[in-house]
């Protein structure tokens, strides 16, 4: 970064110019029109799923941004990715689409027309280009201008700044994705349909949400993309393994390690990388990964890469760090691959959402009394006046995957949670045990142990298909597939 140039944003324009320089910046510049005939990946999907939405909310204006860029450091700005929604219904995924908002405008018995609003690229016939550190292509680089949008998305683009005139014109009802840009927000705080009044806006996110619930052909070939760079990933972390035992933040250096293969052949990361050694593995969402790695130990590893297109694998192994689990390790792990194979033979069409999960406890709260953990029987652990199972595995076995690593929230529990699943929907299945150093119920062999198996799969006509089989669950074959991974680099941990 230049520090004699760098300051805090200021807005547009911010970079002050002597006259005879900026009448040398406005001449001499050669034409940089991008390729023509490019489309967004899944250029086909898009117009239909428009339509889907349409047809839900006839005569009613329906806005979705794509958010705004926050500050980072009082620099530059935090990497920038559009709402999940705004991508779903345009195929725009880029860090140029800041500010940018998609319209569906009334368009009688027509439905709706789509129109994109969009920052026209900062060409060389304004002075936007060398001294608009936000959006100067200077800057940032080059992003498409009104006619390269419209050829890539095959919507009709306008200048963002006409945003403004439309809100100040008819207003229809209108729907609004909100808090994701303030100014959006305010334009449209009017009508029968307002920002202030939270419902109807609410009802659009989570119809949304319903409407990605089950995925296409191209968005399952695109998740099983993401799981095969994660695959990638974990075993460029198996290898890293001896340089990483030997740094005093080992866990970070694994973190480090798969965040190169998620940058290398995606978008990144489709969330904080969990890389948690030894008791770490027991703090559920631990990405601190600032530990030491002990060769003795476990390491639970929950990584995922993100596409280009923005949908994302979600993985977890627990590794044994010399490569070879102890048998306190082994028996842990092996009663929550008992679990985890329950929840997945429990999937398939017609079947309730919840009942992966309640299949895998069932298996856990059996494990934990065989055990001697639990002193009371399995079914009543599981009773709902009890749940006393959960103290050693708290939270759920699953969850729906696709362009946010936690899909769909916002649809309704009928739809998702107390649903049924249906061919094409995305999950994983991931349950867990984490056995805290310092719980004295438990024998001191099994305090500080925390295991997660976690998979990713899509439900078929006839059941599931494991798309994360790339990495293998079985303990003889985890050991297996280390040991190959490091003799491959004639290092042994």
């Amino acid at each position: 970064m230049d520090k004699q140039l760098a300051r805090p944003h200021t807005g547009s324009h911010d970079l002050d110019v002597p006259a005879a320089l900026q009448t040398f910046m406005s001449t001499a510049w050669a034409p940089t029109p991008l390729p023509s005939g490019r489309r967004v990946p899944g250029y086909g999907a898009f117009e239909g799923r428009r339509a889907r939405l349409s047809a839900r909310f006839p005569g009613e204006r329906l806005v979705v941004p794509a958010g705004v860029l926050q500050v980072r450091s009082n620099d530059c700005d935090h990497r920038f990715r559009p709402h999940s929604a705004y991508a779903w219904l345009t195929g725009l995924t880029g860090e140029d689409q800041a500010g940018h908002v998609l319209v569906l405008e009334p368009a009688g018995a027509e439905g709706h027309e789509a129109v994109l609003y969009v920052r026209p690229r900062s060409a060389r016939d304004t002075d936007e280009f060398y001294r608009d550190r936000r959006y100067g292509e200077f800057w940032v680089g080059r992003r498409p201008d009104l006619g390269e949008a419209a050829e890539l998305t095959g919507l009709a683009c306008r200048d963002l700044d006409d945003l403004a005139r439309l809100a100040g014109g008819p207003r229809p009802r209108a729907r609004v994705i909100a808090g994701l840009d303030a100014r959006v927000d305010g334009l449209f705080d009017r009508g029968p349909h307002s920002a202030a009044d939270p419902a109807p806006h609410a009802e659009l996110g989570t119809y949304l949400a319903e409407l990605r619930l089950v995925k296409d052909d191209w968005e399952v070939g695109q998740l099983q993309s993401a799981v095969e760079h994660t695959v990638a990933g974990f075993e460029d972390v198996v290898r890293a393994l001896p340089a990483a035992l030997r740094h005093p933040r080992g866990e970070r250096w694994l973190e480090g390690v798969f965040a190169t293969r998620a940058r290398a052949e995606g978008n990144g990361t489709g969330y904080e990388t969990i890389a948690a050694s030894g008791e770490h593995a027991c703090v559920l969402h631990w990405i601190r990964n600032d530990g030491r790695l002990d060769p003795a130990r476990l390491l639970l590893l929950d990584a995922g890469v993100e596409t280009d297109t923005l949908y994302t694998a979600d993985v977890t192994r627990t590794l044994p760090l010399s490569g070879r689990f102890s048998p306190v390790q082994r028996q842990v792990y092996e009663l929550v691959l008992a679990a985890q194979d329950a929840g997945i033979a429990a999937l398939r069409p017609g079947a309730r959402f919840r009942d992966f999960h309640r299949a895998a406890m069932a298996v856990i709260a059996e494990g934990l009394y065989d055990w001697g953990v639990l002193r009371v029987t399995p079914e009543e652990a599981l009773a709902p006046e009890s749940g006393l199972y959960r103290r050693y595995t708290l939270c759920s076995s699953g969850h729906m995957l696709g362009l946010d690593v936690h899909d769909c929230a916002q649809a309704r529990a009928s739809a998702y949670l107390d649903g049924v699943l249906e061919a094409g929907q995305v999950l994983t299945v991931e349950p867990g045990l984490y056995l805290q150093p310092d719980d004295e119920t438990l024998p001191g062999e099994l305090r500080g142990i925390g295991v997660r198996i976690e998979d990713d799969l899509v439900i078929t006509e006839d059941g599931a298909r494991l798309m994360s089989d790339g990495l293998p669950r079985d303990p003889d074959a985890v050991e297996e597939w280390m040991g190959t991974l490091l003799d491959g680099g004639r290092r042994a941990v």
